[in-house]
């Protein structure tokens, strides 16, 4: 039952003879997980909060960086350094004091995935990689739990809900994940602020029509979003019950995930290892046609070719992995320590961007 306070504070849902009362208390009764507290997360989140849906999980590992700020509409500059987590909590509890927060300051695996959806009605991802995208699916399928999907980049956004009333799946739309080296990430390739506000939203209604009922939930239908026109295509799919049918969850742990944990090294330590350049090999991880000026002697290895060109990496020399800003030498580092035991590989911190400030911009004033 809902009480007076509520009543008044959900008054213009409960006006709505789609939703009502009745509906009302179902979104009450209802327990969502968002994974990922990030641009998707966090609109999902707040709108959520609003709606008034009694229990909210908010799963996510990362901490508010600066960089955040510019679309994670949750968070302030004070939150920096924090568990979005649990600044997210935060806000959203003061927000709206008749909902439940649950935090799960934990990294999403094989091993604690069940036993955290399975506490959930709904679903929602919101991370931004496609390892946890599948396992997020494949536990949701175990568990027949409906998944409401979101996807943004650059000025492209992607919209659908999975698994709902055994409907398709992400295996259904797209059977494995793309090889890692084909997606750029929206710290390589950018990202329009309020893109993610609008998709995010948009789950959001669909996680309000699944648990009231109204409307047409966008199962089997992918919706495309072009920010810069404002225009969208729905493409339907089917459900593929060959790839559909998922009985236990895998290994989603890729070779070239992101991984922070790669031996770096800084433009002015480089500098000084070019003392003896013999000891040092340079490759270069950008494409031909994104390339600046940049001294010092390399070879070319553009990421996505580094798979069938890995023998060409010394394991002799100090090897220094290069790109524009330090997010594709990460990638190549890493997946040259697991994929191939490579032991002498570090990244270029901040990429050649910060070289050119420290040493090109510098030399070419000099020059003049």
């Amino acid at each position: 039952m809902l009480s007076e306070h509520e009543i008044i504070r959900y008054s213009r849902h409960i006006r709505l003879s789609e939703i009502g009362e009745a509906g009302q208390e179902k979104l009450k009764s209802a327990s969502v997980l968002v994974v990922g507290a990030g641009g998707l997360g966090c609109p999902v989140l707040q709108y959520l909060t609003a709606a008034g849906i009694g229990i909210i999980g908010i799963l996510d590992y990362d901490t508010v960086d600066e960089s955040n700020l510019q679309r994670q509409i949750l968070f302030d500059i004070n939150d920096i350094g924090k568990p979005k987590v649990v600044a997210a909590k935060a806000r959203l509890s003061a927000q709206n004091s008749f909902v439940s927060f649950r935090e799960h300051f934990v990294k999403l695996t094989k091993n604690n995935a069940l036993d955290i959806f399975k506490n959930y009605d709904i679903i929602v991802e919101g991370s931004d990689n496609f390892p946890t995208r599948y396992l997020t699916n494949d536990a949701c399928v175990i568990l027949n739990k409906p998944l409401v999907y979101g996807a943004v980049e650059r000025f492209g956004g992607q919209l659908t809900v999975f698994n709902y009333k055994n409907g398709p799946t992400l295996r259904c739309l797209c059977a494995e994940p793309p090889d890692p080296f084909e997606i750029p990430t929206c710290s390589e390739v950018g990202i329009i602020g309020v893109l993610p506000g609008i998709v995010g939203t948009m789950q959001a209604l669909e996680v309000i029509k699944i648990i009231t009922g109204i409307g047409e939930p966008l199962s089997g239908k992918l919706l495309l979003l072009d920010a810069l026109t404002l225009q969208t295509e729905i493409i339907a799919f089917s459900k593929n019950e060959t790839v559909a049918k998922i009985t236990e969850l895998q290994d989603y742990t890729d070779v070239c995930t992101f991984d922070n944990n790669v031996k770096s090294i800084t433009s002015i330590e480089l500098k000084k290892l070019m003392e003896h350049p013999e000891k040092v090999q340079i490759i270069d991880l950008r494409d031909a046609d994104n390339r600046e000026n940049f001294s010092l002697p390399c070879i070319s290895i553009p990421l996505n070719e580094l798979p069938s060109k890995h023998t060409l990496v010394s394991k002799n020399q100090t090897v220094v992995f290069v790109c524009r800003y330090g997010i594709k030498s990460i990638t190549a580092c890493s997946y040259m320590e697991r994929k191939h035991y490579y032991n002498n590989v570090f990244s270029l911190d901040n990429g050649i961007s910060e070289w050119n400030v420290l040493y090109e911009i510098k030399s070419e004033s000099e020059n003049k």
